[in-house]
């Protein structure tokens, strides 16, 4: 089997068993509700595929409405749960009609009936519901620039939910008359797996925190005008009540079932972290270094790294993301002939800006350190993977617990 082909093999064991077949079925409830229906309350990139999992487990009377990507919705029964999909990772009119109507649903919860949430990665910009005062326009343009900025997506979240109706817990407030029987299902994009990060935490109390969420857009470079500071301040969530969340898959279950498909194909597997952070190109050229220390001592391995890392967009309607600035970084700090190899991918098949999951590269498509370092400080970086033949492309996964990186040391490349 060719290397590439060996990598994608690897990458993809991880993203399945990320996937909502996998995680989801036999978590959710077996016994119908108490005497009502079950409401299935969603969203994320991940949404269709759990709401279809959902129709085929959930006893009894189900319906809802859940909202995902274009491109990631259903592909099977749902029956009588909605599927929207919407815009990401900027928000659009889909994402408000979602997000209303998916509160609305949520109020018309009541006692006898059960509530599934399906929440994951990507919810933030497809369930939309500004605070009063506040303009779809004013959020998305918000949204675009903390995304663009370089801000942590703990940080983005923070403001996210400061301007919402639905997210840090007010969805789950909406359907507070069944908090008797309500459940939070959560695929985790999100470093350290905090529910309440994940999307916003549509239905997990979050504190309250208008001063943070204003400190942060200042830091990120945004003029906030004295207005949205008394929108924030007079948005103050209702009581979220207390229910069962579940995580039931993140990085490290698609990092370990990709370190077990690799050592079923004979790699010796290194995990180089599972919650890495930071700055994706700096962070490939120090896998770099440590990819060469491997190789100075004749091993034969399979670096395995995951987390969520971040691009700076320095130069505007530029094309890549940050697996492909990692790779970037990684192939410039990498001495000509070096016997490494390595693939990066975002497990949603997502990376950055185009409708690439991320890349690769060998011997034969490794660009030249001064191609990567010009490709890198325009921002350009698929352009640069374009050319050399090292884009990979999946199509939607369905899922999300960030990237899965693979570098291979040591071997015929």
């Amino acid at each position: 089997m060719l290397l590439r082909d060996e990598l994608l093999a690897i990458f993809r064991a991880g993203v399945d068993a990320a996937s909502a077949p996998a995680a989801l079925a036999a978590r959710l409830p077996e016994a119908p509700p108490a005497s009502g229906r079950t409401l299935v309350l969603g969203c994320g990139k991940a949404a269709g595929a759990m709401a279809e999992v959902a129709a085929a487990h959930l006893p009894g009377k189900v319906e809802g409405c859940v909202v995902t990507r274009f491109g990631h919705g259903a592909r099977g029964p749902t029956g009588g749960i909605e599927v929207i999909e919407a815009s990401h990772p900027v928000p659009d009119a889909a994402s408000l009609a979602a997000g209303r109507r998916i509160r609305e649903l949520a109020a018309t919860a009541g006692p006898g009936d059960r509530v599934v949430f399906l929440i994951s990665g990507g919810g933030s910009s497809l369930l939309v519901d500004p605070i009063p005062g506040l303009t779809l326009e004013s959020k998305a343009a918000i949204n675009a620039h903390l995304v663009r900025s370089g801000t942590a997506i703990a940080d983005i979240n923070c403001v996210r939910r400061h301007l919402s109706q639905v997210k840090g817990g007010r969805l789950a407030a909406a359907a507070a008359a069944a908090a008797e029987d309500m459940h939070s299902f959560i695929i985790s994009d999100v470093v350290g797996d905090d529910p309440a990060v994940v999307a916003s935490g549509p239905t997990i109390a979050s504190p309250f925190e208008p001063d943070r969420a204003l400190a942060i857009l200042a830091e990120s470079g945004w003029a906030a005008d004295g207005s949205l500071g008394t929108l924030i301040r007079a948005a103050a969530p209702p009581p979220v009540p207390a229910h069962p969340v579940h995580v039931i898959a993140d990085a490290r279950t698609a990092l370990e079932a990709a370190s077990a498909q690799a050592v079923a194909r004979g790699w010796t597997v290194i995990r180089i972290g599972d919650a890495l952070e930071g700055d994706a190109a700096a962070t490939g050229r120090a896998h770099a270094e440590l990819a060469l220390r491997h190789a100075a001592a004749g091993a034969r391995c399979l670096l395995v790294s995951g987390g969520e890392l971040t691009v700076t967009v320095r130069v505007p309607g530029g094309r890549g993301g940050p697996n492909l600035e990692y790779l970037a970084g990684l192939m410039a700090a990498l001495p000509e002939g070096a016997p490494v190899a390595a693939l990066a991918c975002d497990s949603d098949g997502i990376d950055g800006s185009e409708d690439n999951a991320g890349g690769w590269f060998d011997a034969a498509t490794r660009a030249p350190a001064l191609d990567c370092e010009a490709a890198l400080a325009a921002n350009c970086t698929f352009d640069l993977f374009q050319r050399t033949g090292g884009l990979v492309t999946t199509g939607p996964t369905r899922t999300n617990v960030n990237d899965i990186r693979l570098i291979a040391v040591g071997a015929p490349t």
